[in-house]
């Protein structure tokens, strides 16, 4: 045996002997108070009033003396359900009901070390923000803080592309996804190869040469219309401010759980340091704490995922329980639009986010402007689609890790958590809670995707506003570069102020804030169906464009607002299982444990249209799979805007602007064009000859 050798066995035996301590402290600890609350539960038995009223006291004395119990108090509501039912079983089941009370306040929370691993993430993205303020403090310009002069790193910008993309949501709603619903979203990234390649060949050459800074302003070159390019900002605005919102509220559910800081100072202390650094540095502070984000973000889950595997034997025994469990499934060939997840609807709901998200998003955009060539900016586009699919699949094995870990004995069935977005931080804390450290750096991660989300809307929402609403106003478009660039740190900090108050009521709001952000939603699909129709089809009008907006949005508005009236509830879970808890669970019915999906859960299963509820009930618009909705919306604006447009009078060739559409439809439809006025053309030459005559 070589010294190498030796020295893994004896780190094993150290290793095995640390486990086995610990669970014989645990069963003594869990003995001791199982006797102690069988004596009085003999009291009970008995008559004995007095000795129901000290256990109690002593629970609720023990439960407000340890430092857990804000925690406690969180996940009490459903545990409580579940003790009531043992309670009126036996004395015994009562008396193990307690039990589960005292082990809430053992939840494992933040040590040390975490608290300064996250802090330090913190002070870094701060850190960042003034050192990019204080190298630029003389170059003070619009350009300069909206886009960097148009000279940073390619590498930087790639990184902030997918910091500022994927957020908390996706963290931890992509996992949620996978656990309780299966890997069928997984096929959503195949969709996202040809919308790519439709972005990297026409969509982004076409809007880089423009050389515009807001998004926004090719609506008004494309149209001539001022009006409907502030009606486009208008809905920019609407939609980005509360996903803010939802952004900062989200993983609140993470940090709570391990700590004793409840969801509203969370989020005003997030909302704050993102603040300050957006509103001193600009977009260079912007995407140089998105790379650390980033990276953090990756990090943090794959060292979840990682660990979590090697305690369960592998990747390969992971996916058999996942298998074996009915989560893995990939081409559900099933072509009904009913079915919430299909090969199908999963690549169409792919293409249109990949289309939508990077085409023609003012945050996307605004960062393929800040590089110094086309070239530049298609090759970031390519970089995102492999970034953004490494970390998908990052986030979706953390899901099938999480079922692998909790597959005989479900935490949300068994009432140790209340929401099924908290199975991941639940995850962490359960099962990586002996890696000093490790919780502290996942927390980090998922508050990371905030940081990043919320400093990439709000820098783009003061870009835009500035861009779209100010700057071509007489009374602005004087004011000098300083005094511009002034004026749009007070746009950006105004912006994280509204972001704060918008995520500290989300949770206040509940259903209503539901609503708002559905139709929120609802605007996106009209809103890239005008930006590819004026690409694709040049004989649109801006009255067509305009028709074919308010149509298509009321459609989706219709089919969200339908969704939501009718109710439905949340979407079908696969099987979960129970078995492998303790057996007084297993004499607790379901209802009385299962806690109805949060209005965040209904988010995270939101993506871009409509909220994932789904209605029992078949065969009308309402049941249409939200997969869809997203693409309806741009191709009922396209079609209702070429109507109304051939019916009124298209766009003639000539008066378009140069670049402003795709180089070959504008050929085609000139074509077009010549032989069908051309033959006019040459028939009123012919009637003019004949009058002559």
């Amino acid at each position: 045996m070589t010294g190498k050798e030796r020295r893994e066995k004896v780190r094993g035996l150290a290793i095995l002997g640390y486990k086995i301590l610990r669970h014989v402290s645990a069963c003594h600890s869990t003995l001791a108070l199982m006797l102690r609350l069988r004596d009085e539960a003999r009291g009970i038995r008995q008559g004995d009033t007095q000795a129901e009223f000290r256990s109690n006291s002593l629970r609720t004395e023990h439960l407000a003396a340890s430092p857990t119990s804000l925690t406690a108090k969180a996940l009490s509501i459903n545990r409580n359900h579940v003790r009531s039912a043992m309670a009126t079983t036996s004395p015994t089941t009562a008396a193990t009901a307690a039990v589960m009370g005292e082990a809430e306040a053992a939840a494992v929370h933040f040590t040390l070390l975490d608290y300064m691993l996250f802090v330090l993430m913190l002070v870094v993205s701060l850190g960042i923000g003034i050192v990019s303020a204080f190298k630029n403090r003389h170059n003070v310009s619009t350009q300069e803080y909206l886009v960097g002069n148009r000279k940073m790193s390619p590498v930087a910008v790639g990184l902030s592309l997918l910091g500022g993309w994927v957020s908390a949501v996706s963290i931890l709603g992509n996992a949620t996804e996978v656990y309780f619903y299966g890997t069928q979203l997984v096929t959503s990234l195949l969709g996202c190869i040809p919308a790519s390649i439709l972005v990297v060949t026409v969509i982004l050459p076409l809007l880089y040469e423009l050389r515009i800074i807001s998004i926004n302003e090719y609506i008004e070159l494309r149209y001539n219309s001022a009006t409907l390019r502030k009606l486009m900002t208008l809905c920019v605005l609407f939609t980005n401010y509360f996903f803010m919102g939802v952004c900062l509220y989200t993983p609140s559910l993470a940090l709570t759980t391990v700590t004793s800081l409840p969801s509203w100072a969370a989020t005003l202390i997030m909302g704050s340091v993102c603040t300050i650094y957006i509103t001193i540095g600009g977009v260079k502070a912007v995407v140089y704490t998105d790379v650390m984000q980033t990276l953090l973000m990756f990090g943090g889950v794959l060292a979840v995922v990682v660990t979590c595997c090697q305690d369960l034997g592998g990747l390969g025994n992971v996916w058999t329980i996942a298998q074996r469990g009915g989560r893995i499934s990939f081409f559900d060939m099933n072509t009904s639009i009913f079915e919430r997840h299909t090969f199908l609807s999963t690549f169409v709901l792919g293409f249109y986010v990949f289309l939508n998200n990077v085409g023609f998003n003012p945050i996307m955009f605004q960062r393929f402007a800040a590089v110094s060539t086309v070239q530049s900016a298609v090759r970031l586009s390519v970089f995102f689609l492999f970034g953004m699919a490494a970390l998908w699949i990052v986030f979706f094995l953390s899901g099938l890790v999480a079922y692998a870990s909790y597959a005989d004995c479900d935490p949300l069935t068994a009432g140790l958590i209340q929401k099924p977005d908290q199975i991941i931080p639940f995850l962490v804390t359960d099962r990586l809670s002996r890696f000093s450290g490790l919780v502290g750096i996942f927390v980090a991660a998922v508050y990371s995707g905030v940081l990043s989300t919320v400093s990439s809307c709000a820098n783009s929402v003061a870009c835009v506003f500035w861009e779209d609403f100010l700057k071509p106003r007489p009374y602005f478009s004087k004011f000098s570069d300083a005094k511009a660039t002034n004026v749009v740190k007070l746009i950006s900090a105004v912006s994280g102020v509204v972001a704060i108050m918008l995520g500290l009521l989300v949770e206040e709001m509940g259903n209503i804030f539901v609503v708002a952000y559905s139709v929120c939603g609802a605007v996106v699909g009209p809103m890239t169906g005008v930006y590819l129709t004026g690409i694709f089809a040049p004989w649109v009008t801006v009255k067509g464009a305009t028709m074919g907006f308010f149509v298509s949005l009321v459609f989706n508005l219709w089919v969200v607002i339908g969704k939501l009236a009718r109710g439905g509830g949340s979407p079908s879970m696969l099987p979960l299982s129970t078995a492998g808890c303790l057996a007084p669970l297993m004499n607790t019915t379901l209802p009385d444990v299962l806690p109805t999906t949060s209005y965040i859960t209904t988010l995270l299963n939101t993506t871009a249209t409509a909220v994932a509820s789904e209605t029992l009930d078949e065969g009308t618009v309402y049941d249409i799979s939200y997969c869809y909705l997203g693409i309806a919306g741009v191709v009922i604006t396209m079609v209702v805007s070429t109507l109304t447009s051939l019916l009124a009078g298209p766009t003639k060739p000539d008066s378009l602007r140069k670049g402003v559409v795709s180089p070959t439809c504008l050929k085609v439809y000139t074509w077009v064009w010549s032989r069908l006025h051309g033959h006019q053309d040459d028939d009123k030459r012919k009637e003019a000859r004949h009058l002559s005559v």
